[in-house]
């Protein structure tokens, strides 16, 4: 065998079927069936942009996603993004830290300018105009992309484990890896139900990658946080499709917890709409595989960031659970492992992994058959984390 990749969500699904697409002897391994609702890829939609706020060295990898979204379309026959625009508000003082930039609005504006990507600076007559149902202050700043929007997880994975199989990768599910240990030309991975030996072995297991690693100090660097994503009634579903409404991240105001995300509704009257927020107060276990939500979570949620602010309701129409496995800067590790040149690390991306997941599978399939990828994955190292480490 010449790879095994461990965890088969929003990066192994991508990696497994990059390195099949080449010809390479992969398995893929995963605990659960994916696409499954237990760890990072579920909720029916993520958000994908182009000009990328938290960091320069994500663009080269949002970009390359969006086309490999269309050829997987493309190959597979299937929906997996739609591009229904994108829109950013901000207060005109707020300096938001979102997923560790320091000025995330204006970095997303400084990113688009650079790299041409295609947007406006709307005023609040504009937004009012363009999208009346985004009840806005007077003080916003207002960036919209149209080429931003959103990517079915769900899909998306079904679709790249498929053509991975197509290109004669073996999919293990429901099989869980107890152990992978390093050998001097090979690394063995022991489950629940085998014995693999592979040349390499990528492990992209999302939050349980602290369960895997085999260095304390590594396992330190990620902690896990559950988050909530909540489905509210609409009095008019017509003025919420994709067609009227784009994706969003809204800042509200100074404090962490004023800031919400969220979508156009995509099923109908019966399907509500989805929105959400990010804490990292709060961290769990991921082998606590409860999806219950509190309904007082979710209406704490209303309350504080969507009352008046969207035409929703308040009643939900469901509400899940889904786990961030964040590094202490939020950026995301992508490296090899420190002690076993055999074992890259592909897997904490902070909560803002999916948009650039299928630009990291390919990168990933690279750096294993050639030694290096196409797009620089430098700041994604663990050499950043070096004090952490010694």
């Amino acid at each position: 065998m010449d790879v095994i990749v461990v965890g088969l969500g929003a990066m192994g699904s991508a990696t497994s079927y990059q390195l099949a697409k080449r010809g390479v002897k992969v398995v893929g391994i995963d605990r659960f069936s994916p696409p499954h609702v237990y760890g990072s890829t579920h909720g029916d939609t993520r958000i994908t942009r182009q000009a990328i706020g938290e960091g320069r060295a994500y663009i080269p990898l949002a970009l390359r996603s969006h086309r490999l979204w269309r050829e997987i379309e493309a190959e597979t026959d299937t929906d997996l993004f739609t591009a229904c625009g994108g829109l950013i508000l901000t207060g005109a003082e707020e300096m938001s830290g979102h997923h560790g930039s320091s000025d995330f609005f204006a970095e997303t504006v400084s990113a688009a300018e650079d790299y041409g990507i295609e947007h406006e600076l709307l005023t609040v007559d504009d937004v009012r105009d363009r999208f009346p149902q985004f009840r806005l202050a007077e003080d916003r700043r207002c960036y919209f992309e149209p080429g931003a929007g959103f990517v079915r997880p769900e899909a998306a994975i079904a679709a790249q484990l498929e053509l991975a199989q197509r290109y004669h990768g073996v999919v293990r599910k429901e099989e869980r890896v107890l152990d992978i240990e390093p050998a001097s030309s090979e690394v063995i991975v022991r489950t629940d139900k085998d014995t693999y030996r592979a040349r390499q072995v990528v492990i992209s297991a999302g939050p349980w990658i602290s369960q895997l690693v085999g260095s304390d100090k590594i396992a330190r660097l990620f902690s896990v946080y559950p988050q909530f994503l909540h489905w509210f009634e609409t009095a008019d579903v017509s003025t919420m499709t994709p067609d009227r409404t784009p994706v969003y991240i809204w800042e509200f105001g100074p404090d962490e917890d004023d800031i919400f995300y969220g979508f156009p509704a995509i099923d109908g009257p019966g399907g509500g709409v989805k929105v959400a927020t990010e804490q990292y107060r709060v961290k769990t276990d991921p082998d606590d595989l409860s999806r219950d939500v509190d309904p007082e979570e979710s209406q704490a949620m209303f309350d504080h960031c969507i009352d008046g602010r969207l035409p929703l309701r308040g009643a939900t129409v469901k509400s899940t659970r889904c786990l961030y496995t964040v590094t202490p800067d939020q950026k995301f590790i992508i490296d090899r492992h420190p002690e076993h040149e055999n074992i890259i690390l592909a897997s904490p991306c902070s909560g803002h992994g999916f948009k650039h997941s299928a630009a990291i599978g390919e990168s990933l399939a690279e750096l294993v058959t050639e030694g290096r990828s196409t797009i620089d994955l430098s700041a994604f190292s663990l050499g950043r984390f070096r004090k952490r480490l010694s």
